[in-house]
């Protein structure tokens, strides 16, 4: 028999989804995979049982329903502070992650290369190698995850096709300000290359920080890709309706690479979305307001147990200290973690291009009750742990 494809021999499977089956296996209150165990707005769920025996069942547009684009277009160009063409701005995909796969794939020819930002969620690396690019590693250094504008034009020097940007930032819960957007607009210009960026967690950012779209500093709306979703914002991660946002003339590359990915997402989901697209800002400081309670409520458990961890600016992660365990192989800390403990966590190893096994992440998209439990589980672990 020949060989498979040689493409995928540099990555696993997604580390963080295999902490899932884990977590489950030992019945563990599953921190790992970023989806939340409460119910997503009551609008959503009535408009999806109306849907339910009417439709529409079949295929919508490929690059999205009208309804779903223009209630889409109108609220992100309130948000982004610029006028959105749900005609030919705008393509619907499922999920972020084929967004930033169609991102990818629109922009990138083989032999390119890309940056990426280390910790990065795992997709990126994976994407980057599916599309047969190169990816270009910058650092960004614990606690405040910060990054060096030297290397970072290090990076550039090498002529990469794009750079992509997650903000906020998963794992680090890092908020770029908009100094430090406004210097990576500038290299992006000055190297002349594109930006893809990853959203998702756009408004669930913790005051004083505030989120900047990139797309909306001078100049860059013509070189950047802004790829979202409605899981996050919506909590409806199964739902997978995702986006991306750029000028016309990169979208009709998108639109032609999403067609022969997935040809469109689910048109029934579509429909009840539209919905939560209408809500007005009052929900968006509700959800800002819900999750500030949670990263507190968790935060000073983690404190109360002298649990050393990181203090996310925006998106819901924590990352945990677990130097003094002594383990040398995060992955096995987090899998004994789920069986002894009882709480699923995904190991920093698998975000990071560096050698770094001492960082676990755990995430706090639960119920307050879901996290109490969690935290109680948690204050035995230094016995239950010891090596």
């Amino acid at each position: 028999m020949q060989p498979l494809s040689a493409r995928t021999a540099e990555f696993t499977d997604s580390v963080i989804r295999r902490m899932t089956r884990v977590s489950n296996q030992y019945n563990a209150v599953n921190l790992s995979q970023g989806f939340p165990d409460f119910d997503p707005p009551r609008e959503l769920l009535e408009k999806l049982a109306e849907i339910a025996p009417v439709g529409p069942h079949q295929y919508s547009i490929t690059w999205g329903a009208q309804n779903f684009r223009e209630a889409l277009a109108a609220k992100q160009s309130r948000f982004m502070g610029r006028e959105i063409n749900p005609n030919g701005e705008i393509v619907v995909t499922c999920g972020s992650t084929e967004a930033m796969m169609a991102a990818m794939m629109t922009v990138t020819n083989p032999g390119d290369k890309v940056i990426v930002f280390s910790p990065f969620y795992e997709n990126y690396g994976a994407d980057t190698i599916l599309s047969g690019a190169e990816p270009i590693y910058v650092a960004l250094r614990p606690p405040e995850f910060n990054f060096d504008a030297e290397e970072l034009e290090d990076a550039f020097r090498l002529r990469p096709k794009a750079l992509i940007l997650c903000n906020p930032s998963n794992p680090s819960g890092k908020v770029f300000t908009r100094g430090e957007l406004t210097i990576i607009a500038d290299l992006a210009k000055k190297y002349d290359a594109y930006v893809i960026t990853d959203e998702v967690y756009e408004h669930i950012v913790y005051a004083p920080h505030a989120h900047t779209y990139i797309a909306t500093l001078p100049g860059m709306w013509e070189r950047t890709i802004s790829c979202s979703s409605l899981s996050k914002t919506y909590s409806i991660t199964g739902w997978r309706l995702g986006y991306v946002i750029a000028p016309e003339v990169i979208i009709d590359t998108a639109k032609k690479v999403h067609d022969f990915l997935t040809v469109g997402a689910a048109a029934p989901l579509q429909e009840a979305a539209v919905v939560a697209l209408n809500f007005p800002d009052s929900y968006y400081d509700g959800l800002r307001a819900e999750y500030t309670e949670k990263r507190e409520l968790f935060l000073r458990g983690l404190d109360d147990l002298k649990i050393s961890h990181t203090s996310p600016e925006g998106a819901y992660y924590v990352m945990l200290d677990i130097s003094e365990f002594g383990y040398s192989d995060d992955l096995k800390f987090c899998e004994e973690l789920a069986a002894k403990v009882g709480v699923g966590a995904v190991p920093g190893s698998s975000f990071f291009r560096e050698p770094v096994n001492h960082l676990i992440r755990l995430h706090f998209a639960k119920r307050n009750e879901t996290l109490y439990d969690a935290l109680g589980r948690l204050e035995g672990w230094r016995a239950k742990m010891a090596l």
